[in-house]
């Protein structure tokens, strides 16, 4: 008897947190996260001149090209982390490389592929209502995080069901992000769980 695949997006989110928290760490997290927010910062506005580059060379050739989707993805893969690290789905400060299966809360990108030249031309407006999802998401996951960061001051864990329902929405923003920047052509999927 052959088992259902699971319902696979180019781009998932793959937690493998053991949900201890430091509660020292948890106190300064804000603060803690400072340096990384900034480098986060500084390489967005790279990564946006390479999202402009690679929607002229997706219309042109119809897919993104390597090093421009690695670059887009290792800086997604990075910014993933940061959040990962605020809303406190992880414990570990997180590296600043970007580089995959580095942190407990990581970005699976797949490779490129092909993309339809029509959907990229007009993909930002595509993705507005994703964005507008995306946008509730963050303010519920900020208010998840707060209640959390009382939780993991009080206990020294963070509570598995908010991890987990924080990490779902977190996973349909990183799609949406993902979708936008050309790192697939796969609109996000509210299906699925975290690990998906």
């Amino acid at each position: 008897m052959t088992q259902a695949q699971p319902h696979h997006h180019p781009i998932g989110l793959v937690v493998d947190d053991d949900l201890r928290r430091n509660r020292l760490t948890v106190f300064f997290r804000l603060l803690l996260a400072i340096p990384q927010l900034i480098v986060i910062w500084l390489w967005g506005y790279i990564a946006l001149i390479a999202v402009v580059i690679a929607w002229f060379a997706a219309l042109v050739l119809g897919r993104v090209p390597d090093g421009l989707h690695g670059f887009v993805a290792r800086y997604l893969r990075a910014s993933t982390h940061v959040n990962a690290y605020i809303l406190l789905l992880a414990d570990p400060w997180p590296p600043f490389a970007g580089e995959p299966g580095s942190y407990p809360v990581d970005l699976r990108v797949d490779p490129p592929a092909h993309q339809n030249r029509l959907t990229v031309f007009f993909r930002t407006l595509l993705a507005i209502p994703a964005f507008v999802l995306t946008y509730i998401f963050g303010i519920v996951n900020r208010i998840v995080a707060f209640f959390g960061w009382f939780y993991c001051l009080a206990l020294g864990r963070m509570n598995e069901g908010m991890r987990d329902v924080s990490a779902w929405m977190y996973r349909y923003e990183v799609q949406t992000l993902g979708y936008a920047m050309l790192l697939t052509s796969r609109y996000p999927s509210l299906g699925g769980g975290p690990t998906a």
